[in-house]
């Protein structure tokens, strides 16, 4: 069957807004290292991995040995209401990892269960129903996580189960404070919060929750030690600071191992989710002992943190440790940045280059008034599937090429890569 009977297929049975990318969509169907093979048997570079699920790549034998490990024991599923070993050893590890003193650990499915339940912990623990959130923002697809999201291009409804207030910062490229130095931008960013704070709700807010790099909204961070700032503000006010940790989490960002750390900030919560299963469904909250039983009535997650997923999590966790893989995320990314930015130099159509470690954006605009081109990024990304390279598309006006290659990236591997955008750029000339 052709890639072109799928879509058919597809269009049929599936919601006309479950977008898919390219003008004929493709089928993965093998994977091995940093490198797929679609239904047609092309093969690619993968720099989105899966929208940076696939942290640590393809067919790794000491994940896949994991998962066979667990379903040779005839159990795939039991529910969290019994004990399950590797849900807890992954929560002690995770608890460590996350510098929150005393911190306890609950699993989910995905990214927006997990910033659902940090939603549910916040407003319970502070008995407010006020919410701060950050412009640009994504948190997720479902009720409460669309209400958060400040991009117009992903809120798919007005309606609301809390109150939510914006706040300016995260997306410094096209902010009206973008030519002010660092310790300038952020002052007024505080101000602003402050403002917020102040004429917008009623000072009971139960949280700030944010994004250390934006990841929908176009891989887009404010200066380091923006979100420390915040949070002497919010200390003031008792409000709580949630770190959306999905897309920043396990070393990608490669200075840190959170995002957040960039700020030098412990947060009150952290959500995770992606990375952490190498491909298995697993999300999930670290938040403080007293935060985390904030909910008074029962409460479960029948697949949550299920045997499958965490023999897989816990065996990526041990892989991208004991291989160094925050390291490797820092050089390779040094790597591209340098290339990015030799591109930039070249073609203007390039305005901005960002990013931290394999958590990479460029930012397409027309040269003559530097407006978004989203059919610019439209073209490139199809021109680099053309030459095997698969890369992600995102920002609020869909003008970000967003890369974010499995953290085994070599040297090699980021070389090509690189070669393959400029000859991509070319095409627009």
């Amino acid at each position: 069957m052709t890639h072109a009977e799928l879509w058919e297929r597809h269009k049929a049975v599936m919601p006309a807004w479950l977008a898919l990318y390219y003008e004929e969509p493709i089928e993965i169907v093998q994977g091995s290292g940093r490198r797929v093979t679609d239904g047609e048997g092309n093969t690619y570079l993968d720099f989105f991995a899966g929208i940076l699920t696939n942290a640590i790549g393809y067919d790794i034998a000491e994940i896949s040995d994991a998962v066979r490990e667990q379903l040779s024991s005839g159990i795939a599923h039991t529910s969290t209401v019994y004990l399950i070993r590797k849900q807890i050893e992954l929560a002690e590890q995770i608890a460590e990892l996350s510098g929150i003193p005393n911190a306890k650990v609950f699993f989910a499915n995905s990214g927006t269960e997990a910033n659902e339940t940090a939603l549910l912990l916040a407003t319970q623990n502070r008995r407010s129903n006020q919410v701060l959130a950050m412009r640009n923002s994504y948190h997720g697809r479902a009720f409460g996580t669309v209400a958060i999201t400040g991009n117009r291009g992903w809120s798919a409804s007005s309606l609301s189960p809390v109150n939510v207030q914006y706040v300016q910062g995260a997306y410094r490229y096209r902010s009206p404070f973008r030519d002010l130095p660092d310790a300038e931008y952020i002052k007024v960013c505080v101000d602003d919060l402050r403002n917020v704070i102040e004429t917008t709700t009623s000072g009971d807010v139960a949280c700030l929750i944010l994004e250390p790099i934006q990841g929908v909204g176009g891989f887009s961070s404010p200066p380091d030690g923006l979100y420390g700032a915040f949070k002497q503000v919010l200390d003031e006010y008792g409000i709580l600071l949630i770190a959306d940790e999905v897309q920043t989490g396990w070393g990608r960002t490669g200075d840190h191992f959170w995002g957040i750390q960039a700020h030098d900030v412990v947060p009150d919560a952290m959500t995770f989710a992606k990375g952490l299963g190498n491909g298995f469904a697993i999300g999930g909250v670290v938040a403080k002992a007293d935060l985390m039983d904030s909910v008074k009535a029962n409460s479960l997650s029948t697949f949550g943190g299920n045997p499958i997923s965490t023999s897989a999590a816990k065996a990526t966790i041990d892989y991208l440790l004991d291989k160094d893989l925050q390291a490797n995320a820092a050089k390779r990314g040094a790597q591209l940045v340098d290339g990015l930015r030799g591109i930039s130099d070249e073609f203007p159509e390039l305005g901005d280059v960002r990013g931290k470690g394999l958590m990479l954006a460029a930012e397409l605009v027309k040269p003559d008034d530097n407006s978004p081109d989203a059919a610019a990024t439209a073209k490139l990304q199809q021109e680099t599937k053309n030459r095997g390279l698969l890369v992600g598309k995102g920002g609020l006006y869909g003008n970000v090429l967003r890369m974010a290659p499995p953290m085994t990236l070599t040297e090699a591997e980021a070389t090509e890569a690189l070669e393959i955008l400029r000859d991509s750029f070319n095409t627009l000339r």
